[in-house]
C-alpha cells in the first residue's frame, strides 16, 4: 500500500453504490500524511463503448481539505492554457469572452478554436460560437481530456466551453493546476434535491463561480493519468506478443511543475504476482 493516509473525496459514487473507490472511503497503509483523493478508472466510458479516442484512467492527490468535494451533477465550465490563465471570466458573456481571448492572443477570433461536449445542452453555446465564426472542436465525451486540452500546444484548442460533470471539473483542475493553465466552474443543480445535496457537502453557495483556489486549495496536487484508448496527449493501451502490453502515463506535481511521460512494458502474467503481495 502507499505510504498515505488516503481519503476518497471523488470516486465511484456513495458507499452503497460502489464496491470500491467510493467517497470516503479510506485508502493507503494509513501511515504517512492524510491526503483527499480524487479519481475516475474510466474517464469516457462512452468512448471505449464505441472505440473513440481520449480514455483514460485519471487520479489527483492533494493534502487533506484541499480538493473540492464535488457533488455529481453539471458544472458550467471555462478552461484555458497558460496564456489565457487569470485573464477571462466565466460569468462573460460568450462573445465577450472571444473577443477578450482574441485581442490576447493577438489572433483575429474566427482563429480561435473552442473545444466542447457535443451535447443538445449547448445548442445556445454553439450559436453563439458559430456566429462569432470560431473554429470548433466537437467532443465525444471525456470531460477532463477536454478541459485540458488548451494546455497543451499541439491540440490546437484556445479554450474549452461548456458544462460537463463537477467532480470532472475538480480532476481537470488538478491537472490544469500542474500545466499553469485554469479552470473556472459554476455547479447547475436541476433541482431541489441537487441544491440541498450541495449544502450537505459544504458548498454553501451553490451558484457562485468556483476559482481554481476553490476547487484545489493547495498549490502543491500530483496528477497522474494513463491512456486507455489514444487520443490528444497520451497513447492507449497496446498489446504486444508474447503476453506483453505497453501502456502510456503522464505524471505531474504542482509544486515542482514536473511533467513525466511514462512508457511501460507490462508482462501480463505477473498480474498474479501483484495479487499475491497486494
Amino acid at each position: 500500500s502507499v505510504y498515505v493516509k488516503g481519503t476518497v473525496v471523488i470516486g465511484e459514487g456513495e458507499m452503497d453504490e460502489a464496491p470500491m473507490l467510493y467517497i470516503g472511503e479510506k485508502v493507503g497503509s494509513m501511515r504517512g500524511p492524510k491526503v483527499d483523493i480524487a479519481v475516475d478508472p474510466l474517464e469516457g466510458t462512452e468512448i471505449v463503448a464505441k472505440g473513440l479516442g481520449n480514455a483514460f484512467s485519471v487520479i489527483a492527490i492533494a493534502e487533506a481539505g484541499c480538493l473540492l468535494h464535488a457533488p455529481d451533477m453539471y458544472m458550467e465550465k471555462l478552461a484555458v492554457g497558460p496564456a489565457l490563465a487569470g485573464k477571462l471570466q466565466l460569468s462573460d458573456p460568450v462573445e465577450v469572452t472571444l473577443e477578450k481571448a482574441a485581442r490576447i492572443l493577438n489572433k483575429p477570433v474566427s482563429d480561435l478554436t473552442v473545444m466542447i461536449l457535443e451535447r443538445e445542452r449547448h445548442r445556445d453555446i454553439l450559436q453563439k460560437l458559430r456566429a462569432a465564426g470560431v473554429r470548433i472542436k466537437f467532443l465525444n465525451d471525456g470531460d477532463v481530456a477536454g478541459a485540458m486540452a488548451p494546455a497543451f500546444p499541439a491540440t490546437g484548442v484556445d479554450l474549452y466551453m461548456g458544462s460537463g460533470g463537477a467532480p470532472e471539473g475538480v480532476l481537470a483542475a488538478a491537472a490544469l493546476r500542474c500545466l499553469d493553465g485554469e479552470i473556472q466552474g459554476r455547479l447547475l443543480p436541476q433541482n431541489d434535491e441537487e441544491y440541498n445535496r450541495c449544502i450537505r457537502m459544504g458548498i454553501v453557495e451553490p451558484h457562485k463561480i468556483l476559482y481554481m483556489t476553490d476547487m484545489i486549495g493547495s498549490k502543491d496536487v500530483i496528477f497522474a493519468a494513463t491512456g486507455i484508448t489514444s487520443g490528444d496527449f497520451l497513447q492507449g493501451v497496446r498489446f504486444l506478443p508474447d503476453q506483453r502490453a505497453e501502456t502510456h502515463s503522464l505524471s505531474m506535481r504542482a509544486a515542482t511543475k514536473t511533467i513525466r511521460e511514462i512508457k511501460t512494458i507490462h508482462f501480463l502474467p505477473n498480474r498474479a504476482l501483484d495479487k499475491q503481495t497486494s
